[in-house]
């Protein structure tokens, strides 16, 4: 689908960004391309649709070098590339509708069709009630559904996204990967994406190449990387990933509802604090994630706990937890 041989990209101020790249992306991959700042990844992926004009090498996508297309030939080609950035460039002065047919203007699609169209890839997005709204109306994972609506208007098999969810909450980012991982199964695309998140490569690829200093020092199947990493940078970027009890509290926060952290120490671990509290109290527990750790001397457990319910119950728990011996951290107060 996708094969980049021995590209290179060099800045007119001599900065080398992309060093002798070469890369396979295969028709059907959700394909992530990970590395620090500066890793030349932004680079990299504007040299798919050039964007940014190769000093050197190829990149054949369905057997055509688009490095020898001319620019008509380019035009065309690019309708067959979709794009969505970090930024969501949209017209603050256009509708949420109106910045989605921006993309079918350009293509000269007829202005009998546009309608359906944009309302079909607004239903896609889940954001058909939107098609009037302005931009300054919409939350930032809204924006970006906008965006990528507006990706997909010319039915593309390719979409490039440039860390299109580094701007987001986590569970607006969970939330953007699932739908891009809706769209990539419903229409059959290819999907490159470039990110300095190992959580966003961990959630949606299913295979990834790591950038530094302008080459790729590590590619191969998600699995593959994560059990058994080789380069220094990529345990380095794997060792970022927040725990999944941390994770779990990030896309669970929700109002009216207190997140706590309850640490154990001692016998007080093996105890049925949790059983307890659902009898005396009128609320809910969620169990997040935690754990007990046998040291030498005692016992230490931690729990993560989503509480639902009347506010007030809620808080008399967490003073119940309190003196029942259990140490209790807020790490949400549901407002």
């Amino acid at each position: 689908m996708i094969k980049i041989e021995k590209i290179n990209k060099v800045y007119s101020n001599g900065f080398h960004a992309v060093k002798d790249v070469s890369l396979e992306v295969k028709k059907g991959d959700i394909f992530g391309i990970i590395g620090l700042s500066g890793a030349g990844k932004s680079s990299l992926i504007r040299l798919l649709n050039r964007l940014e004009e190769p000093t050197s090498g190829s990149i054949v996508i369905d057997g055509v070098d688009i490095t020898k297309l001319s620019k008509d030939e380019l035009l065309e080609r690019r309708k067959k590339i979709g794009m969505i950035f970090q930024h969501f460039n949209l017209l603050a002065s256009r509708t949420v509708g109106e910045n989605v047919a921006f993309a079918l203007e350009i293509a000269g699609w007829d202005k009998a069709k546009m309608k359906d169209r944009v309302r079909e890839l607004l239903e896609v997005v889940e954001l058909s009630d939107k098609i009037d709204s302005y931009p300054s109306q919409l939350s930032g994972g809204q924006k970006q559904r906008v965006a990528i609506a507006r990706a997909l208007a010319n039915n593309p098999d390719i979409l490039l996204s440039d860390e299109a969810t580094s701007a987001l909450d986590p569970k607006t980012t969970n939330s953007i990967l699932e739908l891009i991982k809706n769209i990539q199964h419903k229409f059959g695309l290819t999907v490159v994406m470039i990110t300095h998140q190992m959580e966003v490569i961990r959630d949606i690829c299913n295979r990834v190449a790591v950038m530094s200093d302008g080459e790729i020092v590590e590619t191969g199947g998600v699995h593959h990387i994560f059990s058994n990493p080789q380069a220094e940078i990529t345990k380095e970027l794997i060792s970022y990933l927040p725990s999944t009890e941390e994770r779990g509290v990030e896309i669970m926060k929700t109002k009216g509802k207190y997140i706590v952290k309850l640490k154990f120490l001692g016998t007080i671990a093996e105890e049925p604090i949790i059983s307890q509290a659902l009898r005396k109290f009128d609320i809910d527990f969620s169990i997040i994630g935690g754990s007990i750790d046998h040291l030498s001397t005692m016992k230490v457990g931690h729990l993560f706990i989503e509480l639902s319910g009347d506010m007030e119950q809620q808080q008399e728990a967490i003073e119940w937890f309190n003196e029942s011996g259990v140490i209790v951290e807020v790490i949400y107060n549901g407002i």
